[in-house]
């Protein structure tokens, strides 16, 4: 098979997606140090389904665009977004199997994380389901022909997608149940309003048709608020 085309196949997508679930998972129980840890267990379940469901509804060339964006290599800045979830999962690994610095989170909150974490990769996929444009990085993207998308969850707020990163940043410790290990994911929130404003403001001067679709659709993450 050529190489392009095994590179917009689904099933390298989907290896991939299965293999940064593995990655996450050996460093999860590395740290841990053991295996028996019912809620790691359950978090991966969720992540090997949800990412496995996204590769089959989700364009092949659309992750493709997300690792080369216009054809290009991702700057090296973009790799260092990398670490905050490594050291999040060493730590939650850590606490939990090991050294149990702040492992006290009730059983009842470490359901709703895993229900709220759920939710979260849920809606990601939907917005990249919906959205063929959901690049990695702010551009116009007139090679892939860009236009306005306002189907899905884009009818009722205009960023889906950084929302629903965010709620996966906070979810994630409680559902593996260290409260440690939020720490992390405590730079996401100043990054991800960041990105989400000049996002905005981007496809407001460049995308056709987006500065009504803003003015129609108020809110940026969450109905009547923000």
């Amino acid at each position: 098979m050529p190489a392009r085309s095994f590179a917009s196949s689904r099933i390298f997508w989907i290896l991939q997606a299965l293999g940064f679930c593995a990655f996450s998972g050996l460093l999860l129980f590395g740290c841990a140090g053991r295996i028996n840890i019912p809620f790691f267990w359950a978090y991966l379940l969720i992540c090997a389904v949800s990412f496995t469901i996204a590769t089959l509804i989700v364009e092949p060339e659309l992750f493709q665009e997300r690792i080369r964006p216009g054809g290009q290599p991702l700057e090296l800045r973009y790799y260092a977004l990398l670490l905050p979830p490594i050291v999040h999962w060493c730590i939650a690994g850590l606490d939990v199997g090991r050294f149990h610095w702040s492992d006290s989170v009730p059983l009842t909150l470490k359901v709703a994380g895993l229900a709220i974490f759920a939710s979260a990769l849920a809606l990601i996929t939907w917005a990249m389901g919906t959205n063929r444009f959901f690049s990695s990085i702010i551009r116009l993207q007139e090679d892939r022909g860009h236009e306005l998308v306002s189907g899905g969850p884009y009818r009722w707020i205009r960023h889906p997608g950084y929302i629903a990163g965010l709620l996966f940043c906070l979810s994630s410790g409680i559902a593996l149940g260290s409260w440690l290990s939020l720490v992390p994911a405590v730079p996401c929130v100043p990054l991800l309003l960041n990105r989400t404003v000049a996002e905005d403001r981007f496809l407001k001067n460049n995308l056709k048709g987006y500065s009504a679709y803003a003015q129609a659709v108020r809110y940026r993450w969450v109905p009547g608020i923000w």
